[in-house]
């Protein structure tokens, strides 16, 4: 029986994550002996500074990376929307799994809704993204940093230190923990990150005897809708510091794009929705760029120093 080592960060939700990979290899190939190797990353170590000033998301991938250069692991699983939007040259991505709910959750043990929360309500987030649809919609919020993994943020709620906290509603779900979330927020305005709910798989450019392997796990919608999201931030030069959110979705032929890029020190924010045909995802990204840019994106862009 021929070996395969599947490589996760250890966090529960990694490791939930990479098991649902596993069982999905498991399925059209039997014959492989698959193990996961779970190994704690600088970014689940340090949880007391934002990633931005801790080298951003690449922490949680850059030590996975580092085992499949070694031959220490074949594959690797991530959370979609914590890759880079370029993959680096050594790297490829031969699937990314159909995507689950993208949306954002409200969690909290005093209120039903966002919308209910009194004024210096404490909220919980690290995301820029989500601290900047906070300023816009939930201004007379305050904001205070959230780090850890799941249960890490879910005990420091039921502490007492938060009134509530945003998380990812598909990790939520994946971990069996539905039943603490009081509010999916709405994606048409709580608009997600880059690849939110996702699954990605990377591997070696060098082993192409896995790429039509695993590419048989690739869902075609999700692929065609986070590629055009991951087009927009190409385009802009999307770092994790970037309080941008993108989100695009497939219904018939068309796809419908909604963006939004907010600078969270001044407030400013600029947003476009807007759709084309599906085959189109490249242009609609350049489409929605280029209608920000009459809307103050490149003064948004300079002063988050992204440009």
């Amino acid at each position: 029986m021929q070996k395969f080592k599947i490589i996760s960060r250890n966090s529960e939700l990694a490791l939930v994550q990479a098991a649902f990979v596993k069982e999905k290899i498991s399925e059209l190939y039997p014959e492989l002996d698959i193990e996961i190797i779970g190994i704690t990353t600088k970014g689940d170590k340090i949880l007391n500074k934002s990633l931005d000033k801790i080298g951003g998301k690449g922490l949680f991938i850059k030590e996975l990376e580092q085992e499949l250069l070694k031959n220490n692991a074949d594959l690797a699983v991530h959370s979609l929307k914590d890759l880079p939007v370029v993959t680096p040259d050594k790297f490829v991505i031969p699937a990314i799994l159909k995507r689950y709910d993208p949306s954002d959750a409200f969690i909290s043990n005093k209120y039903n809704r966002l919308e209910d929360m009194p004024d210096n309500s404490i909220i919980g987030t690290s995301s820029p993204r989500r601290i900047a649809l906070l300023k816009k919609y939930f201004p007379q919020l305050s904001v205070k940093l959230l780090r850890g993994n799941i249960q890490t943020r879910l005990a420091r709620l039921d502490n007492g230190e938060f009134d509530g906290v945003i998380l990812a509603t598909a990790g939520i779900m994946r971990l069996g923990l539905e039943a603490r979330i009081k509010q999916k927020l709405d994606v048409n305005t709580f608009i997600p990150a880059i690849g939110q709910g996702a699954l990605a798989l990377e591997i070696l450019a060098t082993r192409l005897d896995l790429l039509l392997l695993l590419n048989r796990l690739e869902d075609c919608d999700t692929y065609l809708t986070t590629l055009a999201e991951q087009e927009v931030g190409r385009l802009v030069g999307a770092s994790c510091n970037l309080p941008i959110g993108v989100y695009a979705q497939i219904s018939g032929q068309n796809m419908h794009m909604r963006v939004i890029i907010a600078n969270n020190d001044t407030g400013k924010s600029c947003s476009v929705s807007l759709s084309d045909h599906k085959d189109n995802y490249s242009a609609l990204a350049q489409k929605a760029v280029n209608q920000m840019a009459s809307d103050g994106l490149s003064e948004i862009l300079a002063s988050e120093k992204v440009i």
